[in-house]
């Protein structure tokens, strides 16, 4: 039973994130029949830390206090993608993992879990824009850049701000039923269940760091979207053999060639249901998809919603 919670911070910590597992796990909310939690802040570096917002956060507990914990949240930090951390938390992270305690961590939050070697093997979320540097730099995970959290029990990750309400929710409604979480969500009058594999709404990113092995390969199916290509010919484009070209794709962007692809395909249709009036039969050429039908079955796939949908979402209801 989920009864016992800790937030864990350092230097630089961002209080949303940091707001969110205190809104869901550190308020008195028995008034309205909900459960009441055991909620400490932790820090790992010291009394008082900075937050990147220019204000400071201290605390009474040091990381002793994460050993009683059931669940250890690990909120997002200044400079996390870069930073080292202190050996003694990624110690203390593991620890807890061997003895059944869940760990979760919002946005950012998740390099420390990676960095504690608790992600090997696993799946996690983390935010869009975070997503091929957690990958680059942990290989051994496999990074879902498009969900909103993953639950890997005991470790639970998740994209970005919000995305952390919906992770902390889920965990709620897991150990302790959907009436508890459907009353939280609306005391915090957020939405009481978005699932898991719904989407990030993210912007279309360039491929990037050129001088890697795929980085050509990658610039030329940037701008080939509308064309099939096999493995087999992307392989000989990189001048690899198609195993070793697999291999290295997943090495250096986190995901398969069909895969990446495919994410290109539904961000480049998104950004022409954004910004143009092109009609879906044109969108789908465009992006490669054939068909509006194609198109829709790989949107609605994609990002739990229609291209008309979307579209209305970005530009309003005159623009379906």
């Amino acid at each position: 039973m989920l009864k016992n919670v800790a937030a864990v911070l350092m230097d630089g910590v961002h209080p949303f994130e940091l707001g969110v597992v205190c809104e869901v796990f550190g308020m008195d909310r028995s008034d309205d029949g909900l459960p009441v939690y055991d909620f400490a802040v932790v820090s790992a570096e010291g009394p008082g830390l900075a937050t990147h917002c220019g204000f400071t956060v201290s605390t009474p507990h040091g990381l002793e206090r994460l050993e009683e914990a059931d669940l250890i949240a690990v909120p997002a930090g200044e400079s996390f993608t870069v930073r080292q951390f202190p050996p003694e938390l990624l110690a203390a992270l593991r620890r807890a993992v061997d003895r059944g305690t869940r760990v979760l961590s919002v946005c950012s939050g998740v390099f420390v879990l990676a960095a504690a070697g608790l992600l090997d093997g696993r799946r996690c979320a983390v935010h869009w824009h975070h997503a091929e540097q957690l990958a680059r730099r942990y290989p051994r995970l496999q990074v879902e850049p498009d969900v909103l959290y993953v639950d890997e029990d005991p470790v639970i990750t998740s994209a970005g701000t919000a995305a952390g309400i919906d992770a902390c929710l889920h965990l709620v409604r897991k150990e302790q039923g959907p009436e508890v979480a459907n009353k939280l969500a609306r005391r915090m009058v957020v939405p009481p269940h978005r699932d898991g594999g719904q989407a990030q709404f993210i912007e279309r990113p360039l491929p990037k760091a050129p001088a890697d092995t795929v980085g050509e390969v990658l610039a030329w199916m940037e701008t080939h979207l509308d064309q099939e290509v096999t493995v087999e010919q992307l392989a000989a484009r990189a001048h690899m053999a198609p195993r070793t070209f697999a291999r290295r794709f997943r090495q250096e962007t986190g995901t398969t060639p069909y895969r990446w692809l495919l994410r290109q395909r539904v961000l480049l249709a998104q950004e022409l249901l954004e910004g143009t009036d092109e009609t879906m039969d044109v969108i789908a050429w465009r992006t490669g998809f054939g068909t509006a039908a194609a198109l829709r079955h790989q949107f609605l796939r994609a990002l739990g919603t229609t291209p008309n949908a979307y579209r209305r979402a970005f530009r309003g209801p005159q623009a379906a």
